[in-house]
């Protein structure tokens, strides 16, 4: 005897009021449609019956919906629902199939199937038959039910299946013959825009676009992750703190997660889950040796399947990782019921790494485990591979996690600390980290007679390392000797590194080397710096020090561009680009700085557009790749690009943000970003500020003069004619030419015809602001003569029209003609766009406003009312997010608002947009 029918099981879900339309999803299910299966398969709560219900009420056909349980696996129950569902679309359809089941003894279900495919293909119109929640029946006369069914649909019927696993249906050969039409989690996941509906629309919650970005990456866009927070957001005053603070130790996401997928796991399933949560990422050898079973592979299959927010993370299935705040869950019952665990297991895991060669995560592990003195040895033995590949900020994370005492006993590990910490510009502890370990040298020395003395105590990881260790202590000396600006002690020290390396100790040959050629640098010896500095690159190269070498050519490119050699300086760039790419992926660091130093090169020569280009490649390339000096550089190269542009107060904009960002190295700081900033004030006709800059920062015309302050000095003399325009006084002007032609006779010296080229550029300036235009042009015939063959533009039509003029005359004299024209007419292109920016649309009745906005301000505030983040704004204009925040405090005080949409309002009620 049939049981009776439950009628809500038939339901068809209406689509909900004001969900968030997915065109995206949608798209793909029509693409689906002359396919036999459609399959939604993802865990819980990704809104699968939510989608379904939603492409059926938009898509015109009619449905036959079964939501199935776990007792639908008895065969004639099915087959009974299965016939109540089809009714839907064809009323009477199955009823001699339900008199078969009602009979004593009901026949095979083949036969029974056979019938009611028959009378389906008698239905008239094409229709879906949705089978809800398939993975609640566990039966295999089910699963075998509906494999003869989709072997025999007639083409009227679309199967749709909503699951949380696979079915065990024969999906491989469907998809083979283009049969299947699939998504998945990946698929149904919400990505910004939608998540931002969901929040606005559906949870009511009105989130800046930060916030919402930080919900949706915390959540993997996991829909019911986004509507358990949101529950958890109402009432609270400080949204932004909670989503920062947002894991999966939140209630609603526990009881979710605990409820849904812990409580309903067999205990070894659940065991597994719990011991493997310590682990980002899952192999099923690694859960072996996690968890002392042989069935991680097995488990890893059986979770997949089953869609226990397992995220694969390669095609061949070898590797998974726990979505975020499951694992978050897992971790958190792990250390409420088994805390005691814990350590083994993170152990266990390390040593598992270590066996593996994967040391970094071996040393994870081994710190979560708090085994410090296994973590110190694996550190110790990571040191080599770690700075070749330049990973120094992780390295000084270990080090710093590592309790202090542990270092007293070891030499090595703390000579790698004192290293660590000076290439990470932190010279703290350096002098004593490096004193501590010469300690035992010393003692070595003095216990040679007694060596259990002195091995009982000391430990060491690698000899070799040990044997060099006066070597590198003298190599860091040097190191922090130049990075304090003793060059005299810095070379000293050097130089005995040199003495102590061996001849195929490369490493320590071509750090040493490094250094004599910085110290070179900084004393303004160009040549040989170069020289030495390009020695040490090509011995850190040997060593396989890939990634020095080519950060290394930023150095060497910078020195070749004071010698004026832009082409040298551009080569250099690429032969360093040509090497990084010889290492293959993943990209090499360095290679976002190689970008901006030909953006750089290309903007001396004004093509603009081909520098932007480079600027953004390097962003491209992600911040892995540069340096850590690579953020301030970049800003200064945009802004140098947008003062070219005669965007000043962006320039202006970008060089404070690189102030924030600077970050100090080995080479000498030979352009000074105050510097910088002092020359756009200056071309704004901000003399007061610019002159500032010089009380401040000191620069005189008494100096004694040095390469390292010579850019300092020539933009003091580029202030100081700037001044003497305003002014007309004859002090500043006399000052301006007394220190050029004291610079003019250093950079000749030196031979920097790059310094030299601006500073007769300067000069003829000088002559003509006096009104003595042949006296001008004699320094401007020198600059041209020099700056011709490298392609020189910038450092020329940077001087806008006064430069003009003499270049008229320079060619009205016949002095390199044909270049004098091409400059003039770059200087045209620059007057005419000049004309188009100074004939801005009506004039902004910002004089209603106390305090007007800014040019900048403006920018910002346009870009609001297009709804970009402030995250997008600040990609679009180059700015950092804290800037762009400083401009929305500075936009709302002066219109007084305090919201992105009251600004917007109140700006468009006073004509702003």
């Amino acid at each position: 005897m049939l049981a009776p029918i439950l009628a809500t099981k038939l339901y068809v879900p209406p689509a909900q009021h004001g969900a968030v339309l997915r065109p995206r999803l949608i798209g793909r299910l029509n693409e689906g449609l002359h396919r036999r299966l459609t399959l939604v398969c993802a865990p819980a709560g990704f809104g699968k019956t939510t989608l379904i219900g939603e492409w059926i009420a938009g898509c015109g056909r009619p449905a036959a919906w079964l939501s199935l349980e776990e007792g639908d696996g008895d065969p004639a129950r099915f087959l009974a629902y299965l016939v109540a569902a089809l009714r839907a679309v064809a009323a009477g359809i199955g009823e001699g199939i339900l008199d078969a089941l009602r009979s004593p003894q009901p026949p095979p279900t083949e036969p029974l199937l056979t019938a009611l495919l028959n009378e389906i293909a008698a239905v008239e119109d094409d229709f879906f038959l949705v089978l809800d929640d398939y993975h609640l029946v566990d039966a295999k006369a089910v699963d075998d039910a509906i494999a003869f069914l989709l072997e025999h649909v007639p083409p009227e019927m679309h199967l749709i299946i909503a699951t949380r696993e696979d079915p065990r249906l024969p999906l491989a050969r469907l998809r083979a013959r283009g049969q299947l039409s699939e998504l998945r989690a990946g698929d149904l996941r919400f990505n910004p825009s939608e998540a931002a509906a969901f929040l606005k629309g559906e949870m009511g919650l009105d989130l800046s676009a930060e916030d919402i970005a930080a919900l949706e990456t915390r959540t993997e866009g996991w829909i019911a992750g986004l509507q358990l927070a949101a529950l958890s957001m109402r009432g609270r005053e400080d949204v932004s703190g909670f989503i920062r603070a947002f894991a999966g130790d939140n209630r609603f996401v526990v009881d979710y997660l605990v409820e849904e997928v812990l409580q309903r796991q067999p205990e070894r399933i659940r065991s597994f889950l719990l011991r493997t949560s310590i682990l980002e990422r899952l192999s099923g050898a690694l859960c072996d040796a996690v968890t002392g079973q042989e069935e991680g592979s097995g488990m890893l299959e059986v979770l997949e399947r089953g869609n226990f927010f397992v995220v694969p993370l390669d095609d061949k299935r070898h590797w998974f990782r726990y979505h975020h705040l499951f694992a978050d869950v897992l971790f958190a019952h792990l250390m409420a019921e088994r805390p005691d665990q814990v350590p083994t297991l993170h152990r266990r895991a390390s040593e598992w790494y270590e066996q593996n060669g994967l040391r970094a995560d071996a040393i994870r592990h081994a710190l979560a485990a708090e085994d410090f003195e296994r973590a110190a040895d694996l550190v110790e033995l990571a040191v080599p591979a770690m700075r070749r590949s330049r990973q120094e900020a992780t390295l000084l994370a270990w080090l710093k996690a590592l309790p202090d005492e542990l270092f007293h006993v070891r030499p090595v590990l703390n000579v790698h600390y004192a290293g660590t910490l000076l290439q990470s510009g932190e010279l703290d502890g350096v002098e004593a980290r490096l004193r501590d370990a010469e300690r035992w040298l010393d003692e070595s020395a003095d216990l040679r007679g007694r060596p259990e003395a002195s091995s009982a105590r000391m430990v060491v990881m690698h000899e070799g390392a040990y044997r060099r260790l006066p070597g590198s202590i003298a190599m860091y000396r040097a190191g922090l000797a130049l990075v304090l600006g003793d060059v005299p002690e810095s070379v000293t020290y050097a130089r005995r590194a040199l003495d102590l390396a061996t001849e195929d100790d490369h490493f320590r040959r071509g750090a040493a080397a490094a250094l004599l050629g910085l110290a070179s640098w900084t004393n303004g010896d160009l040549e040989a710096a170069h020289r030495s500095y390009a020695d040490g690159m090509a011995h850190l190269q040997m060593a396989g020090y890939i990634s020095d070498a080519v950060g290394g050519s930023i150095a060497l490119a910078d020195i070749r561009i004071a010698q004026g050699r832009l082409r040298e300086a551009m080569r250099t760039y690429e032969h360093a680009l040509h090497l990084a790419a010889e290492q293959g992926e993943p990209v090499m660091r360095g290679t976002a700085d190689m970008y901006v130093g030909m953006g750089e090169i290309h903007r001396e020569r004004n093509d603009l557009e081909a520098a932007t280009q480079h600027l953004l490649r390097s962003k491209e390339q992600g911040e892995h790749t540069g340096f850590p000096q690579n953020p301030y550089r970049w800003h200064v190269a945009m802004a140098r690009i947008q003062e070219a542009e005669g965007d000043l107060d962006g320039a202006l904009d970008l060089l404070q943000e690189a102030e924030r960002l600077y970050v100090s190295d080995f080479y000498p700081n030979v352009r000074p970003i105050a510097a910088l900033k002092a020359r756009v004030w200056a071309a704004q006709g901000r003399l007061g500020e610019a002159l500032d800059w010089a009380r401040e920062k000191g620069p005189s015309v008494e100096d004694d003069l040095s390469y390292v302050r010579e850019f300092e000095h020539i933009t003091l003399a580029r202030v100081l004619i700037a001044e003497h325009r305003c002014d007309r006084a004859d002090r500043s002007i006399l000052e301006a030419t007394g220190l050029l032609q004291r610079l003019l006779q250093a950079a000749e010296e030196g031979e920097r015809p790059g310094r030299v080229i601006e500073i007769l550029v300067l000069q003829a300036l000088a002559h003509h602001v006096q009104g003595d235009t042949p006296a001008a042009l004699v320094p401007l015939e020198r600059a041209l003569t020099l700056a011709e063959p490298e392609g020189y533009v910038r450092v020329f039509v940077d001087e806008g029209r006064p430069m003009a003029r003499l270049l008229f005359e320079a060619a009205a004299h016949g002095i390199l003609p044909d270049y004098a024209g091409r400059l003039l007419a770059a200087l045209e292109a620059e007057e005419d766009r000049s004309e188009d920016q100074s004939h801005p649309p009506p004039a902004l009745p910002a004089q209603s406003l106390a305090e007007p906005l800014s040019q900048r301000e403006l920018e910002v505030l346009r870009l609001i009312a297009q709804g970009l983040s402030n995250r997008e704004i600040g990609e679009r204009l180059f700015l950092a997010l804290i800037t762009v925040k400083g401009h929305n405090r500075n936009i709302f005080r002066k219109l007084q608002v305090r919201r992105r949409t009251e600004a917007v309002a109140r700006a468009r009620e006073l004509g702003l947009l």
